[in-house]
C-alpha cells in the first residue's frame, strides 16, 4: 500500500471493543470485498471492506476474520488468508505471510482459507449465536451480491439451528467515535487535499477544462501517497455549480464563472471531504461575494453548534434558522415566504437543498446513528450551500471537523484557504 504503516494497536483496540459487545458463546464473521468484474478479464481496482479493515488493518482480498467469544475472559481471533505461493508471487506480487499479517493486525492466529470450513466446524460445537455482517448504512443501495452475502447464506444454511444477530448495530456505534490514530489519518487525508487545492489555485483561469482541474488534483494526490479520490470529484463551473452531484467534469471554464470544487483525497482508506468555491477569473463579482460570505457565515456558525449531546436533526434545524436569516439579507427570501413556510417545507430549502453535515471516516458517508446524540471525537463535515438557479450559479463550502468536549470543534481543514481575500490573492499571485 502507498500509505505509511498504521500502529496495530488501533486494530487490537477495535477488536477488543467489538468483542466486549458480543454475547458469550458467540462468533462473528467479517469478509473482504470481491474483485468486481468489468468485462473480459478485467476487474475494478480492489477496495477493502471497511469493516474488515477497521478490525484488522488487512487490505488483501479473499480474507475472512473470525472473532469467537466463549466468555468474558476467553476469546479467539483468527484471520484466514490465501496461502502465498511462488506462482501467485510471480504474477501478482507477494501476498501476506504470517509474519507480515501479525505485524499489521496484531492477530496471532493466522490460517489459510483452505482451513476455514474445518475450523468453523470445530468452533460451532461451542457456539449458540452467529454475528453476521451486512451493509445497513442508511444511504446504502445494494444491487449486487457481495462476498459477504454469499458467506452469510452459506453459514446459515450449514448451521440453521444457530441464533443470528447483526454486527452492524455494534459497528455503527464503534466506528462513529474516532480513535486519536484515526483522527491523525483523516488529518493526513485533509492535508493532501489542501496540497491539491493550493496547486489548482494557480492553474485555474478562463479556458481551462473541468477535467484538466481534476487531473491536477489527481497528480497531487498520488504524489503524496493517496491512491485516489475519496469519492467521485465534483468540478462544477458556471451553471454546473447548481448540480449537487455533477461528476461529468467535461465543460470549459469561462470568464465570470463560479467554480465549485467538491473534492477529497483518501489516505489509508480514510476519507477527507472538502468543498471550495472559487472565481474562474480570479476575482469574485459583488453578487458572488455577498452570497459567498453568507455561506461562509453559516458554515462557521454551524461548526460552533456541533457539540456533544445535540441530535443531528436539532443541529440541522438550528442551521436552518441561520440560513433563513442570510437568505433574507440577500433578498432571496421575503418575509412573506417565511410566513407561508411549514415545518415540513421550510422556506430556506428553496436555496439550501441538502443536509448540512454527515459522519466522516473510513467511508465518506461514514457510520453513525443519526438518532443518537452527538459525542466527543465524532468527525463530521459541515457543508452549507446556496444555489441560485435564476442566477446560474451555486456556492458551497465544506470543512471536516472533530467534535470536542467543552470547546468548538477542531477544524481539520483550518489551513485550507477559504476567505475571499486569501483565495483571490493566491489566484492572482
Amino acid at each position: 500500500m502507498k500509505y505509511s504503516p498504521i500502529e496495530n494497536s488501533l486494530f487490537i483496540k477495535n477488536r477488543k471493543k467489538f468483542i466486549d459487545k458480543m454475547e458469550n458463546n458467540s462468533i462473528a464473521f467479517f469478509n473482504s470485498n470481491d474483485n468486481y468484474p468489468v468485462s473480459a478479464d478485467t476487474t475494478l481496482p480492489f477496495e477493502q471492506h471497511r469493516d474488515l479493515f477497521y478490525l484488522s488493518g488487512i487490505n488483501q482480498e479473499e480474507t475472512v476474520l473470525l472473532l469467537f467469544k466463549k466468555s468474558n475472559e476467553e476469546f479467539k481471533e483468527i484471520i484466514f488468508l490465501t496461502e502465498p505461493n511462488d506462482l501467485l508471487t510471480h504474477w501478482e506480487g507477494a501476498r501476506l505471510d504470517r509474519k507480515k499479517t501479525l505485524s499489521i493486525s496484531g492477530i496471532h492466529n493466522i490460517c489459510w482459507l483452505n482451513e476455514l470450513d474445518k475450523i468453523i466446524g470445530a468452533l460451532m460445537k461451542e457456539v449458540q449465536i452467529l454475528y453476521l455482517n451486512k451493509n445497513e448504512h442508511y444511504r446504502a443501495k445494494i444491487e449486487t451480491q457481495t462476498r459477504e452475502e454469499r458467506f452469510n447464506n452459506w453459514i446459515t444454511k450449514e448451521y440453521p439451528s444457530k441464533e443470528t444477530k447483526g454486527c452492524n448495530i455494534i459497528l455503527q456505534r464503534l466506528r462513529s467515535i474516532k480513535d486519536p490514530i484515526e483522527i491523525q489519518l483523516i488529518q493526513k487525508a485533509c492535508d493532501i487535499t489542501e496540497l491539491g487545492f493550493r496547486r489548482i489555485l494557480n492553474f485555474v483561469k478562463p479556458g481551462v477544462w473541468e477535467y484538466e482541474i481534476e487531473a491536477e488534483f489527481s497528480h497531487e494526490f498520488l504524489r503524496n501517497k493517496s491512491k485516489k479520490f475519496a469519492y467521485s470529484p465534483i468540478i462544477a463551473s458556471g451553471i454546473n455549480s447548481n448540480i449537487l452531484h455533477y461528476i461529468k467534469n467535461n465543460n470549459q471554464c469561462r470568464e465570470g464563472d463560479i467554480l465549485l470544487l467538491d473534492v477529497g483525497a483518501e489516505y489509508a482508506n480514510y476519507s477527507s471531504d472538502m468543498t471550495r468555491t472559487i472565481p474562474v477569473s480570479g476575482r469574485f463579482t459583488k453578487r458572488q461575494k455577498a452570497i459567498y460570505n453568507s455561506v461562509l457565515l453559516v458554515k462557521n456558525e454551524a461548526t460552533k453548534l456541533l457539540r456533544p449531546g445535540l441530535l443531528w436533526k436539532e443541529h440541522y434545524a438550528e442551521v436552518g434558522k441561520i440560513m433563513t436569516s442570510e437568505l433574507l439579507k440577500l433578498g432571496l427570501l421575503s418575509k412573506n415566504d417565511i410566513q407561508n413556510q411549514t415545518k415540513e417545507n421550510p422556506a430556506f430549502k428553496k436555496y439550501f437543498t441538502h443536509g448540512v453535515s454527515h459522519h466522516l471516516g473510513l467511508d465518506t458517508h461514514d457510520y453513525g446513528d443519526l438518532n443518537r446524540p452527538i459525542e466527543k471525537n465524532m468527525v463530521f463535515t459541515v457543508e452549507p450551500g446556496i444555489y441560485v438557479q435564476e442566477e446560474n450559479f451555486g456556492i458551497r463550502l465544506e470543512d471536516d471537523v472533530v467534535v470536542q468536549e467543552n470547546a468548538d470543534p477542531l477544524n481539520l481543514m483550518k489551513n485550507i484557504p477559504i476567505e475571499i481575500e486569501e483565495i483571490e490573492d493566491l489566484m492572482n499571485s
